[in-house]
């Protein structure tokens, strides 16, 4: 082996300092960027009860729009799964906040009522092939919908699929799952408020089997006791699809209700485990219908923060924790 020269070797030594120089402050900045963005996921959990995070498939605080995205919001559940602001783009986000220590929160509502067209403010993604994000919710045996919820205007809306002005819609939609099988309306599972039998109520939907029936449980008060205009109320549904089962609650508590559907729509009524179809959901809806904007239906006029979807069924308890938790501003 040759001996390298003195010049050589000091050539070759001061190469190796500049690419020091160069690639060192490179690797730290890209350090120090991988552990802001892990302070900010945690950050973005803390308001999150730790007992449900592990099952957080998807969370919008609507603080994090996707960078040189504005229109965009990200996940900050286990799943990242992208939304969509459709129509109002980054004017959706709202400083009013459902919570302290909160700055955000998106507004959802109507644009022309007396047009049929596609331009109401709502959020969410939609794939006709399925979202492969959301797959922990195929084949599912529980699942659960929370959220902050202020109504900022009158609901429900009129219907802008028709020609009558006196024409409204039956629902005001508020978030969804959702079916694999969806055009953008039909859900595996549902927070809204719908016409029961001539009444206006809350509600959680909620079908198991693609294409199958749907079930709803029915709060029995008075929806706008539940949804006063102008106030921030925090709303959670779960659905237990193994035993066709679900509940309401409102700020942390039970709501009262009923079943709409009688016998076993979601036919559970046969020995074995029983979960949802397998096919990937094919989307969120937030605020209303259609996600892939090519229709409107149950727009609703409303703001809304904190939206929680989850692969498994809160207990009493853990509601009445994640509700204290976001109103106290416990970190």
């Amino acid at each position: 082996m040759r001996h390298l020269s003195a010049a050589v070797r000091s050539r070759r030594l001061a190469a190796v300092a500049v690419a020091a120089l160069v690639c060192g402050p490179l690797a730290a900045t890209a350090a120090q960027a991988d552990s802001g963005a892990a302070r900010g996921h945690d950050q973005a959990l803390s308001k999150v009860l730790p007992s449900l995070r592990p099952n957080l498939v998807s969370y919008y605080d609507f603080e994090h729009p996707v960078p040189g995205h504005p229109a965009q919001e990200r996940d900050r559940g286990f799943s990242g799964t992208t939304i969509n602001l459709i129509n109002g783009g980054a004017a959706m986000r709202v400083r009013d906040s459902a919570f302290p220590g909160g700055g955000y929160s998106i507004q959802t509502k109507q644009v022309n009522p007396a047009t049929k067209g596609n331009d109401d403010w709502k959020a969410g993604v939609y794939s006709a092939t399925g979202v492969p994000s959301l797959h922990a919710f195929s084949g599912a045996k529980e699942a659960s919908i929370m959220g902050w919820f202020k109504m900022t205007g009158p609901n429900p809306a009129p219907n802008s699929e028709t020609a009558s002005p006196s024409d409204y819609y039956n629902a005001v939609g508020l978030a969804g799952l959702l079916s694999g099988d969806s055009q953008g309306h039909d859900v595996r599972a549902l927070l809204e408020v719908i016409d029961v039998s001539g009444t206006m109520r809350v509600v959680a939907l909620g079908r198991r089997i693609d294409g199958g029936k749907s079930q709803t449980f029915a709060a029995s008060e008075d929806w706008q006791s539940i949804l006063p205009i102008g106030e921030w109320v925090f709303l959670a549904a779960s659905y237990d699809y193994d035993h066709g089962t679900m509940k309401l609650y409102k700020n942390g508590k039970p709501l009262d209700g009923f079943y709409t559907t009688a016998g076993d729509p979601w036919e559970v009524g046969t020995p074995g485990t029983h979960v949802t179809s397998s096919a990937d959901s094919r989307g969120i809806k937030i605020g209303g219908s259609f996600p892939q904007n090519t229709a409107e239906k149950n727009a609703c006029d409303c703001r809304l923060d904190g939206l929680m979807f989850l692969n498994r069924a809160v207990t009493d308890k853990e509601v009445w924790q994640q509700y204290h938790r976001a109103v106290s501003g416990r970190h």
